[in-house]
């Protein structure tokens, strides 16, 4: 991988990351179940789009449910 493709991801990294700043618990949740979802659908999936944005969606449904147990 070329350095400015590196830089780019550690920059799109640190943004991510601190963009989770000022979520609350259900809200962090929330974004972590989809981001993991989308992953595990796209996986499950072969790469398929419906796989990785139905991944993502049940995924997101479950972190925000977690999310309501942390108040």
């Amino acid at each position: 991988m070329r350095n400015s493709h590196r830089s780019w991801i550690i920059a799109a990294v640190a943004v991510m990351l601190s963009a989770c700043g000022g979520m609350t618990p259900q809200q962090r949740d929330t974004a972590i179940g989809a981001g993991v979802g989308g992953v595990a659908g796209s996986v499950l999936s072969g790469g398929s789009a419906l796989g990785t944005v139905g991944g993502a969606a049940v995924g997101g449904v479950i972190g925000h449910e977690v999310g309501k147990d942390k108040r």
